[in-house]
């Protein structure tokens, strides 16, 4: 796809900024950046379905009055499986070839973490954060702990599914493992969403794949300046159309 390849900046019908190979959105000097490509948000958005549907499931597995709404449990236990089975295929696929090029690069920078950013977390948000890169603190430990939980309620889960093939002390300790994850991932998730819903800027990103310059200027300025001087090295290529 053209977007894990191409060009980093994005042209959408405005004058070209000769200095910086962005084009003007409204007022100079805030055109759009590409902030997430093709294979970066559908790779977010099937994993976001996938999660969807693990979670609806749960409930009636976890809760008895539920299970006597919903009825057909051994149906609920096959698309629970299966659903979490396929968990981690999209984000594999996405990051293998080509395509991935960009989703590897964000991948990566997850585990860049500055002092002042470790600081910000020990002390709780009271001190002031650094200049950020593309992801700001929470959203590192967000990604982190979802890819963490897939690797972690895949393994426990084939335990609980294929027991026999496990010890008793295994299927144990995995139960209590996927029941404690499972009851943390729904406070994460819906934290993501309340947080999404309130910035409307990052949830466009997710949808159409831009942000401004000027929301890039605010709020991560380490990633602009990044994206400027990508874009002064690759002045002689066409810019890329985001839709």
């Amino acid at each position: 796809m053209r977007g894990s390849v191409g060009p980093r900046r994005v042209a959408i019908n405005r004058p070209a900024d000769q200095r910086t190979g962005l084009r003007s959105d409204s007022n100079p000097g805030d055109g759009r950046l590409l902030r997430f490509d093709r294979v970066e948000r559908a790779a977010h958005w099937i994993n976001a379905l996938l999660f969807a549907i693990l979670m609806v499931t749960a409930l009636p597995l976890y809760f008895t009055g539920v299970e006597a709404l919903v009825g057909r449990r051994e149906l609920i236990v096959q698309i629970h499986t299966w659903s979490g089975i396929a968990l981690p295929v999209p984000l594999l696929i996405s990051l293998a070839g080509s395509w991935g090029a960009r989703f590897r690069r964000d991948v990566r920078r997850f585990n860049v973490w500055m002092s002042e950013e470790t600081r910000w977390l020990r002390g709780l948000g009271r001190e002031r954060l650094p200049e950020l890169d593309k992801f700001n603190p929470g959203q590192k430990l967000n990604a982190i702990f979802i890819g963490g939980s897939i690797a972690v309620m895949l393994g426990s889960g084939i335990v609980l599914k294929w027991f026999r093939f496990f010890p008793l002390d295994w299927r144990t300790g995995a139960t209590f493992v996927h029941d404690v994850l499972a009851a943390a991932i729904f406070v994460v998730v819906f934290g993501h969403i309340a947080f999404a819903v309130t910035h409307r800027d990052a949830l466009r990103s997710m949808f159409k794949g831009w942000v401004t310059e000027s929301w890039a200027a605010r709020h991560a300025p380490r990633w602009l300046q990044e994206e400027k001087a990508a874009g002064s090295a690759s002045d002689s290529t066409s810019p890329e159309k985001l839709t």
